[in-house]
């Protein structure tokens, strides 16, 4: 038998996957990680390579280990990863400095983009799709400002996922969806537009080379051999952003297919033609897909996973303890608990993540709204399935407006990632949606999709689309309660009039934002 091995760095974890030739998942090995706030740095996220690559090392040894099986069996292996994550290596290709997709540090640089130079941001959003919030440009600029020491060192750029790759290889290289996410980056010619850099005074040689997913970039090196035991006859693919390659992973890459993705953020995403210009209002962000000649509409509704595990670990000891005893995950249990609860959760409003507001992106400040004390209608049941219908209400307000841009019309929507394990959430959202939804048979589609890089890289399929026509599986579908959808319209509207009151008391100061793009 032989194998593919799928790294997937993720916000809160890093994962190594093993699958099988024919798309079925062996094993994985999983380490959850922290990003590093910068002392005296506001909204940092730093990226710590070392003690990342040790969880790496780990996960990668640990999947091969559990899977019992030979290293030299794994013919390729291909990563994907958070997007917007950045990391900048000197001319011998050692880490300098890198930082987490949510970094925010950069405000007053992007203050300093708007105000100096006129229309800026729409001028490079009409190129790249994306906006200075989660961009590279302004990360850069910080670094040049406030440790130029490192910024005269920098000599190359690539994404998360790419370092993974780098340290198994040596190779520095990227693909166009995960580095399209830096904005620095031709929508339509789906390559590196150095352009930018050079207009802000930002250096415009350390761009890597681009290469569409799948490509063979070299082998395991001997260094990285050793340290992880694969073997240096394992080949190291192209692989892509999280979201993207999760697209393949569902078997979404035609135009017009559309999947939510919900991991620690949920993408609500559209496939469109690559020469689709973005929408002028800047509401939206648009990606370069790993499909040739395709781009994805996105919105995203910040944290609902992350928010989640919190609820759990702040909330849940019980469930989590009454989980271990009978061998269950706790977020089961919850359901369980929640599973009679009726629609609304008796009215619980919870304050999260706000819609997707590309242009000028933060939130309000977390918070339960119309709490009982009454703890037969307000307790920890009623407050978790409130935020399940949170993330789904969300969702749905961001494809209205990815629908309301593409012109297009839809009554499917493909789920995964780790809340699609949830029968509560995904019926739910299929009530709000008032869509069908699908579940594959292999929930970890981001996963998957890596794993089809590499077996694209390894010959063992023609290119993505064939590996998704031969290894998609569909495994469930749930259909919508139309009244329960009539429920949540009414609740949906109610919801977006009182968050934007919350965003009013952010806008005076009296609570603090959940989020706030650098800049506002």
């Amino acid at each position: 038998m032989q194998y593919l091995m799928a790294i997937d760095a993720g916000t809160g974890s890093i994962r190594a996957v093993i699958f099988d030739t024919n798309g079925n998942q062996i094993v994985a090995s999983q380490e959850e990680w922290t990003h590093l706030e910068e002392e005296n740095v506001q909204n940092s996220m730093s990226f710590d390579f070392e003690t990342n690559w040790e969880l790496t090392k780990n996960c990668i040894k640990n999947a091969i280990n559990k899977a019992a099986i030979n290293p030299e069996d794994i013919l390729a292996v291909s990563a994907t990863s958070m997007r917007e994550a950045i990391a900048l290596y000197d001319s011998e290709g050692n880490e300098l400095w890198g930082v987490a997709n949510v970094d925010a540090r950069a405000y007053e640089e992007v203050k300093y983009l708007k105000n100096s130079f006129e229309h800026i941001e729409e001028k490079f959003y009409e190129t790249s799709g994306q906006t200075f919030a989660l961009g590279a440009l302004p990360r850069i600029m910080w670094l040049k400002n406030n440790k130029p020491e490192i910024y005269e060192k920098v000599a190359t750029i690539s994404m998360i996922g790419d370092w993974v790759l780098a340290k198994l290889s040596g190779v520095i290289a990227t693909d166009p969806s995960n580095a399209g996410t830096t904005g620095i980056f031709s929508l339509k010619d789906r390559v590196w537009d150095s352009s930018m850099a050079k207009e802000i005074g930002i250096k415009d040689d350390i761009f890597c080379p681009c290469h569409e997913v799948g490509t063979v970039i070299g082998t395991v090196t001997q260094k990285a051999s050793e340290e992880t035991t694969l073997s240096i006859n394992t080949k190291v693919v192209t692989g892509g952003g999280d979201v993207q390659l999760g697209s393949a992973g569902l078997g979404v890459v035609e135009v017009g297919q559309v999947a939510i993705l919900g991991g620690s953020f949920w993408q609500q995403i559209v496939n469109i033609s690559s020469d689709v210009l973005p929408p002028k209002d800047m509401s939206l962000r648009v990606n370069p897909h790993v499909m040739p000649n395709q781009s994805q509409a996105e919105g995203i509704t910040f944290f609902s996973g992350l928010i989640m595990r919190w609820f759990r670990d702040a909330f849940c000891d019980l469930e989590k303890l009454q989980a271990k005893e009978q061998n269950k995950d706790a977020y089961e249990i919850l359901e369980e608990k929640a599973k009679d609860i009726p629609v609304g959760s008796y009215g619980i409003m919870p304050i999260f993540s706000d819609k997707m507001n590309y242009g000028k992106w933060y939130h309000a400040s977390p918070s339960f709204l119309n709490l009982s004390i009454d703890p037969n209608i307000c307790n920890k049941a009623s407050m978790f399935k409130s935020l399940q219908e949170n993330a789904c209400i969300v969702s749905a307000i961001n494809l209205e407006k990815v629908k309301t841009f593409t012109k297009s019309e839809f009554d499917t929507i493909v789920f995964a990632g780790g809340a699609s394990k949830g029968k509560l959430w995904c019926q739910t959202l299929a009530d709000v949606t008032g869509c069908k939804i699908k579940i594959p048979k292999v929930t970890e589609a981001t996963a998957l999709g890596a794993a089809m890089s590499a077996g694209v890289g390894a010959g063992i399929y023609k290119d993505l689309k064939t590996a998704a026509s031969e290894l998609v599986v569909w495994d469930k579908e749930y259909l919508p309660n139309m009244e329960n959808k009539r429920l949540y319209d009414e609740i949906k509207q109610k919801w977006q009039e009182v968050y934007a009151k919350q965003l009013e008391l952010v806008d005076q100061g009296l609570t603090t934002s959940m989020w706030k793009a650098p800049g506002l």
